[in-house]
C-alpha cells in the first residue's frame, strides 16, 4: 500500500516519470526518472523528499535524463539501522546509494544537483569519486566544516544543527511529541515568507508523511549526528590534505536565507566554496528563502540551466 501511495503521489508531481525501487546497501532507495539527455541526479534536503524538485524537473527533463531520489531514511526509501559511530548516515554512505541508483539505471558518469543535506551528499561524492561527477550544483549550503566553524565563532545560529545532533533519544523524544508541528515550523521558518504558502499541497503531504514516523525521525537525527562527527572529520581531513572538487561547480544561494541569515556581509557563498573545496566555483544569488527550487523555480532554472548545458 505504501508503495502504491508513493507512486501515485510522485506521478501527480512528476507526470511521465517512471518510479523505481532500487536495492542498495541501505535497503531500497526510491527514485523517479524521466526526460532524455545527459544524466542528472537531484538530491533533496531536510526535512523534505525528492518532491522538492517537482517545480524545476519538467524544464530540466527537456535536456537531461533526471533521477530524483529519496535519500536513505527519507521519503519512501529504506531506513537502515544506525551505528554508534553514525557512519550509516554519513554523507559518504549516502553518496554510495547515489552511485548504486545511477548505475542501476545505466549511468556511470553524471551531473549532480543537491539542496541542503542532499548538497552535502553531492559534494562528498564529488570529492570521493571525481570520475563519477560531470558537474556539480550546490543549492544554498556552506561546507559542513565551515558551518561548524561559523557556529563556533557565533556567526550563525542554525540551532537545529545542535539540537538534532544531541544524543539519542533526546531530540527524537522531543520531536515525537508533535512531529508535524516541528517539521512544518522548519519549512515555514526557512522560507522567505515565513509560511507554508510556497509549498505545493502534494509536496507538503509527502514531507508530512516522511516526518511523521518514528524511525524516520531517528534517521533525521542520525543524519545530523553524522554531520557533527564523521562528516566533519572527513571534511577536516580533506581540507588539511588540500583535496578539492575537480569538476565544474556552481553554487546557488538565497539572498534572504544563506546571505542574510547565515553568511552575513563578510563573505558570500561562492567565496567560501572557492577557499575550501571548489576553487573554481561560480555561482549566483536568487531572491528566495532556503527552498530555492520551490520558492523561485524560474530564477533557479535561469541560473543553473546555462551551467548544466555549458561545455566542460
Amino acid at each position: 500500500m505504501a508503495a502504491l501511495i508513493a507512486e501515485r503521489m510522485s506521478e501527480d508531481l512528476f507526470p511521465g516519470f517512471e518510479s523505481h525501487w532500487i536495492d542498495t546497501e541501505a535497503g531500497r532507495i526510491f527514485a523517479r526518472s524521466g526526460g532524455s539527455g545527459p544524466p542528472l541526479a537531484l538530491l533533496h534536503g531536510f526535512p523534505q523528499t525528492h518532491a522538492a524538485f517537482h517545480r524545476i524537473a519538467p524544464a530540466l527533463a527537456t535536456t537531461r535524463t533526471l533521477v530524483c531520489m529519496d535519500l536513505r531514511g527519507y521519503g519512501w526509501s529504506s531506513v537502515p539501522r544506525s551505528d554508534a559511530a553514525h557512519e550509516t548516515y554519513s554523507k559518504r554512505a549516502m553518496a554510495r546509494d547515489v552511485v548504486a541508483v545511477m548505475e542501476k539505471l545505466g549511468h556511470i558518469r553524471f551531473a549532480v544537483a543537491g539542496h541542503d543535506r542532499g548538497a552535502r551528499v553531492a559534494y562528498r561524492l564529488a570529492l570521493d569519486e571525481p570520475g563519477r561527477v560531470e558537474r556539480l550544483v550546490l543549492l544554498d549550503i556552506f561546507p559542513t566544516v565551515v558551518q561548524w566553524q561559523r557556529k563556533a565563532a557565533g556567526l550563525t545560529k542554525a540551532a537545529h544543527w545542535d539540537f538534532l545532533a544531541r544524543p539519542y533519544p533526546e531530540p527524537e523524544t522531543e520531536i515525537g511529541k508533535d512531529p508535524l508541528v516541528y517539521c512544518e515550523g522548519l519549512l515555514a521558518g526557512w522560507s522567505k515568507a515565513g509560511t507554508l504558502e510556497a509549498f505545493d499541497p502534494r509536496a507538503l503531504a509527502a514531507y508530512r508523511q516522511s516526518c511523521n514516523e518514528p524511525s524516520r525521525i531517528h534517521a533525521f537525527c542520525e543524519d545530523y549526528r553524522a554531520g557533527k562527527t564523521v562528516d566533519l572529520a572527513q571534511d577536516e581531513a580533506d581540507l588539511a590534505a588540500g583535496r578539492t572538487i575537480v569538476c565544474p561547480t556552481f553554487v546557488l544561494w538565497s539572498r534572504s536565507y544563506l546571505s542574510g541569515g547565515e553568511a552575513g556581509a563578510d563573505e558570500n557563498a561562492v567565496g567560501i566554496w572557492r577557499r575550501t573545496f571548489a576553487p573554481r566555483a561560480t555561482g549566483a544569488a536568487v531572491d528566495s528563502g532556503h527552498f530555492v527550487a520551490e520558492e523561485n523555480p524560474a530564477a533557479t532554472l535561469a541560473a543553473i540551466e546555462p551551467f548544466l548545458g555549458a561545455p566542460a
